[in-house]
């Protein structure tokens, strides 16, 4: 309450010091009153001549601070030479306005949310690498940020490659170095595998993948992993491996042994039976893979010297019974499909009985097994 109310309320001392009597005509207090309204008047009044007369002296500047604010400033033209500007996952349309400007790529980050607004396209940008130019116009940075502009690099990881030679084309197609994935790889809680996981073989899912230049191997590697789990969850691995009566790893490893042995995707569920009925048979076979001892000793083939059948290696089906310790190679979804869903049969061998046109057949019986091994010696196996 202000001093004003106070004196209305209470009843406030003439110019004397005298208490104002509140009642009579009151004439003397209103022609007080009136005397102090016309001071009080006069002073908002002064106030107004004096901002009016700040506002036509300045009138023109002020044009020009509200122009500049209404119309911010901007470059003409495509630019020249080569910014590259990186978009992370989250930015918006003002984080992005604000790096370019920045840059200089664009004269204000104003005159890029503008354009891009009026571009319709606020809510488009992708994450991503882009190469754009000093000196742009907004709108000439905004029709380079379209996703037809990203920098990728596409890399194509065919199913069955080993992981070592998974990270060698990945080193290659990427420029990263080799070494960089090798470490990245044994960091099996940093690329969030399975549980299930020992290491990364089996788990870097073969498919075509496109990174960002700055995309680490760590995180590539990542992304492969978590393909394979997105390719896992659509088969119902961990359900139907349990049903089967394995693991969700004895299932990859299986799929491995698939990837590597079959010559055409039909032979896969066929090629699945025989290692069922070898690892189910009584008395116990052994799986007897020439895939799995090769690997063991980090060659190519399937087919096993007698020299190589020699080796202690826990991968070494010839000498030891059941399954390896783990997969030989990354799985397609073939594979992991036929692994989960073998083809009913007595089947216990097969061979590749024609090396040129990759026609696996399959036995039952010794004496199958032996026809089909002649046969592929007459096809110059």
């Amino acid at each position: 309450m202000n001093d004003l109310d106070m004196d209305f309320l209470l009843g406030a001392e003439d110019d004397e010091g005298r208490p104002r009597r509140r009642g009579g005509n009151g004439k003397r207090g209103r022609r007080r009153r009136r005397r102090r309204n016309r001071g009080g008047f006069l002073a908002p009044l002064l106030a107004l001549i004096v901002l009016a007369g700040i506002l036509g002296g300045g009138g023109y500047y002020g044009y020009l601070w509200v122009s500049d604010a209404l119309v911010p400033k901007d470059f003409t033209g495509e630019g020249s030479g080569e910014v590259m500007i990186e978009i992370k996952d989250g930015q918006n349309a003002v984080d992005v306005a604000e790096e370019l400007e920045r840059q200089g790529v664009v004269a204000s980050a104003k005159a890029f949310t503008n354009a891009i607004t009026n571009a319709g396209k606020s809510g488009s940008l992708q994450p991503g690498t882009y190469t754009l130019r000093k000196g742009m116009s907004a709108a000439a940075a905004v029709a380079m940020l379209g996703s037809d502009n990203r920098m990728l690099v596409h890399v194509t990881i065919p199913e069955g490659k080993r992981l070592s030679d998974t990270i060698t084309l990945l080193a290659k197609a990427t420029g990263k170095p080799e070494k960089a994935f090798q470490a990245a790889a044994k960091d099996i809680k940093g690329l969030e595998l399975p549980q299930y996981a020992k290491s990364l073989e089996g788990y870097a899912f073969p498919s075509t993948y496109e990174f960002q230049p700055k995309t680490t191997p760590a995180e590539m590697l990542g992304q492969m992993v978590e393909r394979y789990k997105q390719t896992a969850e659509q088969y119902g691995l961990k359900g139907n491996a349990k049903q089967g009566g394995y693991t969700p790893a004895q299932i990859i490893t299986i799929a491995s042994i698939i990837q590597a042995e079959a010559g055409r995707t039909e032979d896969m569920p066929k090629i699945a039976r025989v290692i069922y009925n070898r690892l189910s048979s009584q008395p116990p076979r052994k799986l007897e893979m020439d895939s799995t001892v090769m690997y063991a000793l980090n060659k190519y083939g399937t087919k096993a010297s007698h020299a190589d059948l020699n080796t202690t290696s826990k991968y070494n089906t010839y000498k030891y019974l059941g399954l390896p310790p783990g997969p030989i190679a990354n799985p397609g979804e073939h594979a992991i499909d036929a692994a989960l869903n073998p083809a009913k049969g007595t089947w216990l061998w097969f061979v590749a009985t024609d090396p040129k046109s990759k026609v696996t057949k399959f036995a039952s019986t010794e004496a199958e097994f032996q026809a089909l091994l002649a046969e592929y010696r007459a096809n110059g196996g």
